[in-house]
């Protein structure tokens, strides 16, 4: 057998076990999802899109699926949550009683009609593997519908525990968000687990807002030093809407996050992304903003912190179509590499057809300042403290921008964990 033929007989028995979808459309979608899965195989060095990060550790291992486990919530999830433990709803952790009016927070399962129309239509598998796969599997998930005008003041977070035992496993989380005309809403996916055993998160969201509807987003990776974790957010941004979204990764050996907009006219994006890696830590950040429409606005900046021989890459692209005349689009990635050792690839992108916009874009790479350390030092400060002030604030940027407080006090508190353990 070839390869690819060899890569999706290792997932066929998992795919059979699964057993048919409940509806006839479900069925379609997964059916085609891994035949195209099975067609594509897993992607080599050899792809563009992929020549800085090698699948192998997920395409070599017979992953299972994975086993019933108990878990606690972390505490930074208050207010209306949706919990799911190795990828099964978990009512007890799980806060969705007494909503806000015009506000849905419940499994996919148990509203397919109302999933049918979005699911699986904007996150296409044609020529994304990881998505296929997810798709191929898809069965439950996170829906959240949000109803035209509604403002919800609480955060909703989706939170997505693993917990490993004896096997490799895998997890497909997959997540819609609807938010009607109007609406304003702030949603919080959380991937956490704290086991260093082997673990595949392989997440798809999909998030889809109205006309003039405001959704700020927040994705934290805090997952296990054995955990591979591959994720793609496609957002369908509405005419006039304003959609923001903050990626920030920590955990995890192989990490892959693909953050993509599609914006109307007048809308405007704002994706901002944080990964510290330390040890052997690889993580690759791919971001797409596709200004279809005129009149939209866009803001991207993504910071990276690399210690010891880790590995990161950060590749943007910002896509003006011909019609897309007005368009304001800023992209901006920095990177404080601490170590001889760290490595980071780094390629923004521009494509524009067309001829009336103000587009900018960026990379920096730096190490920390000499005269700084000294400054700090000179005034009493220990070396270890004074570098991690300085990377501390290096990251300060992205976490003040996180307008959910029991979330920013975490990852602070998380930050300078790392940090302190890290520093020389």
């Amino acid at each position: 057998m070839t390869g690819v033929a060899e890569q999706a007989g290792n997932w066929l028995a998992g795919f059979a076990a699964a057993g048919p979808a409940a509806q006839p459309w479900l069925r379609a979608i997964r059916d085609a999802a891994f035949a195209r899965f099975s067609a594509l195989g897993f992607p080599t060095r050899h792809d563009e899109e992929w020549r800085f990060t090698s699948v192998a550790p997920i395409a070599r291992t017979n992953w299972v699926a994975a086993a019933p486990a108990m878990a606690a919530a972390p505490q930074f999830a208050e207010g209306i949550r949706l919990a799911f433990v190795n990828g099964r709803f978990s009512p007890e952790l799980s806060r969705v009683a007494d909503l806000p009016k015009g506000v849905h927070v419940g499994r996919i399962a148990d509203d397919l009609a109302g999933a049918e129309p979005h699911l699986a239509r904007y996150a296409a598998f044609d020529q994304q593997v990881f998505v296929a796969l997810n798709s191929a599997f898809l069965e439950d998930g996170a829906l959240v519908r949000i109803a035209r005008g509604a403002v919800v003041e609480q955060p909703i977070h989706l939170v997505f525990l693993s917990v490993p035992g004896p096997q490799a496993a895998v997890v497909h989380p997959r997540t819609l968000v609807l938010a009607g005309a109007n609406s304003q809403s702030t949603i919080v996916e959380s991937y956490v687990g704290s086991s260093d055993e082997p673990w595949f998160t392989n997440a798809v969201t999909e998030i889809v807002s109205g006309e003039a509807a405001v959704v700020d987003h927040y994705k934290v990776q805090l997952e296990g030093r054995g955990a591979c974790h591959v994720a793609t957010l496609q957002a369908q941004v509405g005419r006039s809407g304003n959609f923001s979204s903050h990626s920030i990764s920590m955990g995890g050996a192989l990490v892959r996050n693909d953050a993509n907009a599609v914006l109307s006219e007048g809308s405007h994006a704002t994706l901002n992304g944080l990964y510290i890696v330390n040890g052997t830590q690889h993580v690759d950040n791919h971001t797409s903003i596709d200004h279809a429409k005129p009149h939209a606005t866009s803001h991207e900046l993504y910071k990276g912190i690399l210690d010891e021989k880790s590995t990161a890459v950060f590749n943007g692209k910002i896509f003006v179509r011909k019609d897309a005349q007005k368009t304001d689009s800023k992209q901006t990635n920095k990177n404080l590499v601490l170590s001889d050792d760290a490595v980071i690839n780094t390629k923004p992108e521009l494509q524009i057809l067309a001829d009336d916009v103000r587009c900018t874009h960026g990379a920096t790479i730096g190490q920390l300042d000499a005269e700084s350390m000294f400054y700090l030092q000179s005034r009493g400060i220990g070396r270890r403290q004074a570098r991690s002030l300085l990377i501390y604030a290096f990251a300060q940027d992205i976490v003040d921008r996180i307008k959910v407080e029991t979330l920013r006090k975490h990852l602070e508190s998380a930050l300078f964990e790392k940090f302190h353990e890290h520093s020389e």
